[in-house]
């Protein structure tokens, strides 16, 4: 989207047909000949209607939405959990601004940088939209612009980055070098004007390599929503002294350990029935903190190697980091028998959770003659040698 189109979308007209086709099919706004830019308007009528779920603020303020802008920006529910706090930040990789815009609740002063053109122009009015009035858009690259900003002698209490892992011809990126801007050749620099720095990598990088990138001084966190790993964020501060690593998790809260972690002193055996099974969310699993929560938390549960599962007789109060079931039944894993069981139970289908398990899903369903999804949950799983079959009944928390 150029420029042009943006300050189009920006004309009383359009913003008249975009909201008067907000609840129609785009397909049939882009082919309506009665419209003025029908191309145009029904580009932001699908992406406002996207917007309801993913960006509901940015919905309400019929904020342009910039195709490629929209799908690779940050959704408001994992940019409101940044709970950084300060008199100005610099979000160096704005993009479509809903960082820099949460960003702007907790800090008197926001320095929104952006690259493109065109989506400079689209934050600006975007945030006037939302009536964030605290943030300054600058159009520039994130090197220049900090070169500019440590000559003038200046100063930062957070700089906040998320690196574009999207390759010129569209190939997604993980390594932090690989990004744009290269974040790990600017942090000394960002070390001499900033109290503290958080940068937003990859939800497929490695947790422990960012210690090793970053200095173990620095704090970790995995981010899921809904079940999936979303973000993994580095913050480093000037005054650290020790590392941290930690899972955060839309809606159930965050749970955080000294890095390295160390451990667990004890660890409860195995020693099934069970009454309940836990399946560790995915931003405990890829913090690799199941078996830490559990000796943290759960002390009589045992915690199946790999991340895979916890198995308890109780739940401790408050929130847990995963999906809780109460256990059916729970034996040793025989394909044949289980086979001629659902086939005498008429189960044709059912939901398979194989964490640690060496078989993967499809797999299983074809040796087991069923097709995935159903009602019925079947989780299977490896302890030492021996492979276990459980049945779950319905998810309780």
């Amino acid at each position: 989207m150029t420029t042009e189109d943006i300050l189009l979308l920006d004309t009383p007209l359009l913003r008249q047909l975009t909201e008067e086709n907000i609840g129609r099919d785009p397909n049939a706004v882009a082919l309506d000949k009665r419209i003025a830019h029908a191309g145009l308007v029904a580009t932001q009528v699908k992406y406002l209607q996207r917007a309801r779920r993913k960006l509901p603020s940015y919905y309400e303020a019929r904020a342009i939405l910039p195709p490629l802008a929209f799908e690779q920006s940050s959704s408001e529910a994992a940019a409101t959990r940044k709970s950084w706090r300060g008199d100005v930040c610099i979000d160096l990789t704005c993009g479509l601004g809903v960082d820099s815009f949460h960003l702007s609740r907790r800090f008197a002063r926001v320095i929104a940088v952006e690259r493109d053109a065109a989506l400079a122009r689209a934050a600006e009015i975007n945030f006037r939209r939302l009536g964030a009035d605290n943030i300054t858009v600058v159009c520039t690259a994130a090197e220049e612009f900090l070169n500019k900003f440590a000559a003038a002698d200046g100063r930062a209490d957070l700089i906040y980055a998320d690196p574009d892992r999207r390759s010129a011809a569209g190939r997604k990126l993980v390594l932090p070098e690989d990004c744009s801007p290269d974040i790990l050749q600017l942090l000394p620099l960002l070390k001499q004007f900033s109290k503290r720095t958080a940068v937003k990598l990859s939800p497929l990088f490695d947790v422990a390599e960012c210690f090793r990138l970053f200095g173990t001084g620095c704090s970790v966190e995995v981010f899921s929503l809904g079940g999936e790993c979303k973000e993994v964020t580095v913050e480093m501060s000037d005054t650290d002294t020790e590392g941290s690593l930690g899972a955060a998790i839309a809606g159930r809260g965050r749970w955080s350990y000294p890095y390295p972690v160390s451990a667990p002193a004890t660890t409860a055996g195995f020693a099934p029935p069970y009454r309940y099974t836990v399946i560790p969310d995915a931003a405990l699993r890829k913090a690799r903190l199941t078996a830490r929560y559990a000796a943290e938390e759960m002390p009589q549960a045992f915690a199946v190697p790999g991340d895979s599962y916890l198995f308890t007789n109780t739940l401790p109060a408050g929130a847990i980091p995963g999906k809780v079931f109460e256990v059916e039944r729970m034996e040793r894993f025989d394909p044949s028998c289980l086979k001629r069981e659902l086939r005498r139970r008429g189960i044709h289908s059912a939901d398979l959770y194989t964490h640690g398990f060496p078989l993967a899903a499809p797999e299983l369903a074809r040796r087991l003659g069923i097709r995935e999804g159903g009602s019925v949950r079947l989780a299977f799983t490896a302890v030492g040698p021996t492979l276990w079959v459980i049945e779950l009944k319905e998810v309780i928390l």
